[in-house]
């Protein structure tokens, strides 16, 4: 989710649900310890829980990198083992460490040694390229399990890194589900999250009487409002769905400080667009944020515009 969870997105999310683990963009090892930390580390001090997300191979900047994180209040530090973008291959992190597990056990080890309360886990996919899936997935879970990680995220997808774009890879290898269920039975004593393919909060009530969680990317991204739906289905007794309407207020007092601040308004409706996706007016919705958010001194009163466009009255929400 490389620019599409930063810190305005999920100050988003949070609006829509109190309980659910939000993860951060993945973020370099170097970047973090090198780059602008209030640029790549600030999140809003509502936004937990949030998980940060690293990518690297080097155990000594991911154990460096960790600490910085947790000096920035993160309740989790995830490496990711997962991504198949070309320019991850290239610093040889992502995906392409499934084949090093060796490397990741001595990453995670590191990082769980400069951090020894902070959970340190690790999200991957069952194998790359043409490496047999199950003898690659249980022996990568092996050895980083006896690196110090319990908790491992699998998205049930091979990734193809010769061959196919990272935007293919996340539709045409072919989903495992049962695969990561056999690793979840055979290895109990690990907290498995089951990734990919999943839309729907059904689907999610089916994968917990099997898995010990489930992680939502896409789907959550491209259509917010089913994360309103999560704190009623699976947070405390009584919890309320979200309503598009309401996240929106529940958004507009952290987008006024970051207008304040200086940060453009697209920056945060971008991250709003696919709110009313299967509602009627999504597509005027999308077109007043698409066309007036990017424009220079786009204020609030863009939002305004935008909930007429679907209501068909006008409304002033910086007074709701």
């Amino acid at each position: 989710m490389m620019d599409w969870t930063d810190a305005h997105c999920r100050a988003f999310h949070r609006c829509l649900t109190k309980s659910a683990l939000l993860y951060s963009e993945m973020v370099t090892a170097d970047a973090v310890i090198h780059g602008d930390p209030d640029r790549l580390l600030r999140q809003d001090p509502n936004n937990h829980p949030t998980a940060l997300q690293l990518g690297g191979s080097d155990p000594a900047k991911l154990a460096r990198a960790t600490s910085i994180g947790a000096s920035w209040g993160y309740e989790e530090i995830n490496l990711n083992c997962g991504c198949p973008s070309s320019r991850v291959q290239s610093g040889s992190f992502g995906a392409c460490l499934m084949a090093e597990p060796d490397l990741v056990a001595d990453c995670v080890a590191a990082m769980r040694a400069a951090e020894p309360d902070l959970p340190i886990t690790v999200k991957c996919r069952i194998a790359i390229d043409d490496m047999p899936a199950r003898e690659t997935l249980f022996t990568f879970i092996d050895k980083v399990s006896a690196g110090g990680c319990t908790h491992f995220t699998v998205h049930a997808r091979k990734a193809w890194l010769k061959g196919l774009s990272p935007k293919e890879n996340r539709d045409i290898p072919p989903l495992d589900y049962g695969l990561v269920a056999d690793l979840k039975a055979e290895r109990p004593h690990l907290s498995i999250t089951l990734n990919g393919g999943i839309t729907t909060i059904e689907e999610c009530r089916t994968h917990l009487k099997v898995f010990d969680g489930v992680m939502l990317g896409r789907a959550a991204y491209q259509n917010p409002s089913l994360l309103g739906e999560v704190d009623a289905a699976f947070g405390w007794a009584g919890a309320p769905i979200v309503s598009a309407h309401d996240a929106i207020i529940a958004y507009m007092p952290y987008m006024a400080d970051q207008l304040e601040r200086g940060t453009g308004l697209h920056a945060m409706t971008r991250h709003m667009l696919g709110l009313f996706n299967g509602q009627p007016g999504a597509r005027a919705w999308r077109r007043v944020l698409s066309e007036r958010a990017p424009k220079p001194g786009a204020g609030l009163d863009v939002l305004d515009a935008a909930v007429e466009a679907i209501t068909g009255h006008a409304v002033n929400l910086t007074e709701v």
